[in-house]
């Protein structure tokens, strides 16, 4: 089986001949062919080149495409801060009393300079690894995740506790539409798979009351969508899940890339018949500062948690630093093929 048939099977339940693997490695990625963030974001073909290189070495199975986490609030008019080594990063919201949503404008996030980049790349490695590696198109932040960009993160806590239903409603219909706006642009790309993230949504921020409430129904219109448009669907949400893994289920969404704060018994028992899952070694602890004995006793532990069950993709919980050591990466995917 090539990479592109592994993650595939793994998506409908069905047996690989070993186990499929994509990498949240594009940081490490731009580091390893020498150029910077600044340099990554920029330029579509040189995005495309980190993953196609990051693939000729260490011969995985799907690309996760991914730039940064606030590329549609600076398309929404967030302000943006571009650091030249680290991704792009915004440290407050433009809209200060929830109550003007009229003075948002209507989100058309294809006119976007990094939008465009974003598609532009995914479509570049469509077109080079059709049918033969598998390509995930993120697509950023999910709705719940962009109204605290938009709001600044602490505003839209106390907003969830104390503003009225409607209004707080509002400004996630907002944040959809500019979500899947965003969707259908990458359905196009020829991607495999689209994804976003919607990490402030998860327990550590808001209980899972408010986040069946404010976030499930939203993330459940990008599915939806995604699935319209004859394109698989991955949610990825930071943290401990576990007080969410029934809920999030509701979202039909195909995979759920989950946090290595998750206990895999817990996620074994409420996914493995049901859903794939990907992930989940620690990417700071274990895979950049771990040497090669516990990445590789680590990576044992999740195969082996998981080996009663088809629906399972290797990955890190989340972003790879870019000081990864590739030795580490190296040792867990041998290990993994060798399982």
């Amino acid at each position: 089986m090539n990479g592109f048939e592994r993650i595939n099977s793994a998506l409908n339940g069905e047996r690989t001949d070993t186990t499929p693997i994509m990498l949240h490695n594009f940081m490490m990625a731009a580091n390893e062919l020498g150029v910077t963030m600044e340099q990554y974001r920029s330029n579509p073909r040189i995005i495309a080149d980190c993953f196609i290189n990051a693939v000729e070495k260490y011969k995985y199975d799907g690309i996760l495409v991914d730039i940064d986490t606030v590329t549609l609030a600076g398309a929404v008019g967030v302000t943006v801060d571009f650091p030249t080594n680290e991704p792009a990063r915004s440290n407050k919201g433009i809209l200060e009393d929830l109550g003007n949503l009229t003075k948002l404008k209507f989100p058309k996030v294809e006119d976007y300079k990094y939008i465009q980049i974003w598609l532009e790349a995914v479509r570049l490695l469509s077109e080079y690894f059709k049918g033969e590696i598998y390509v995930r198109g993120n697509c950023d932040q999910a709705p719940f995740s962009l109204a605290s960009m938009i709001r600044g993160s602490q505003n839209w806590m106390i907003d969830l506790m104390m503003a009225e239903e409607n209004v707080i409603t509002g400004l996630l219909e907002y944040c959809t539409e500019a979500s899947l706006q965003f969707v259908k642009l990458m359905a196009q790309t020829g991607a495999d798979m689209i994804s976003n993230g919607d990490s402030p949504a998860g327990p550590e921020m808001v209980s899972p009351e408010m986040y069946e409430k404010y976030a499930l129904p939203y993330e459940k219109e990008l599915v939806k969508l995604s699935h319209k448009e004859g394109v698989k669907y991955a949610l990825h949400i930071c943290g401990n899940t576990e007080t969410i893994l029934d809920k999030m289920i509701k979202s039909d969404a195909d995979a759920f890339e989950l946090d290595y704060k998750t206990d895999m018994k817990k996620v074994f028992q409420a996914y493995s018949e049901k859903v794939t899952f990907i992930g989940n070694i620690d990417p700071s602890g274990v895979l950049a500062l771990g040497d090669e004995n516990l990445v590789r006793e680590r990576t044992l532990e999740l195969l082996d948690s998981y080996k009663k069950s088809n629906r399972f993709i290797l990955n890190a919980g989340c972003a790879l630093p870019s000081s990864t050591p590739s030795e580490n990466i190296e040792v867990m995917i041998k290990t993994a093929r060798e399982f």
